[in-house]
């Protein structure tokens, strides 16, 4: 029977795979295009984004591992292609991460590494991340949508 770790490995794939299959075919042009003067209303951004997210030195840390090796987190893409790469690589740390987590490390408190979230578990924390990535990976596929939709840049 599944415990908690493999639900929460289970979901993260889950979204992921949605997330991967919506981003096949991006090239430079859709990943640089903004509806709007707003740059954080681009894939470019909400890539870079969801990069940092998964990423960030806080998330080994608050979770009693390493801190991402690579410095992901403050790279910047020059071209879709590597956009996707880096945010790939990304997630693959972030999973084993959450793979490598146990019983103890989800239900134990973050502790004062995390400042004001000190009180909350290493559950509710890869939840956190969950949410911010199903949230982040819709607003991408609509601007998927968007871009194939905008007959004024035709």
């Amino acid at each position: 029977m599944p415990g908690q770790r493999e639900d929460l490995v289970g979901l993260f794939d889950h979204v992921w795979d949605r997330f991967w299959r919506r981003m096949d075919g991006l090239d430079d042009e859709e990943w640089r295009w903004a509806p709007t003067a707003d740059p954080r209303i681009s894939l470019r951004w909400r890539l870079g984004h969801i990069r940092r997210l998964l990423s960030e030195d806080r998330n080994g840390a608050w979770l009693g591992r390493p801190a991402e090796p690579t410095g992901l987190a403050s790279r910047k893409a020059a071209s879709a292609a590597t956009s996707l790469a880096s945010t790939q690589a990304a997630f693959t740390w972030w999973r084993e991460l959450v793979a490598s987590l146990d019983d103890a490390a989800l239900n134990t408190p973050l502790g004062e590494a995390a400042g004001y979230f000190a009180g909350a578990t290493g559950r509710s924390f890869v939840l956190h991340i969950a949410d911010e990535l199903i949230h982040h990976t819709a607003e991408a596929a609509l601007l998927r949508d968007l871009f194939a939709g905008d007959s004024v840049r035709s």
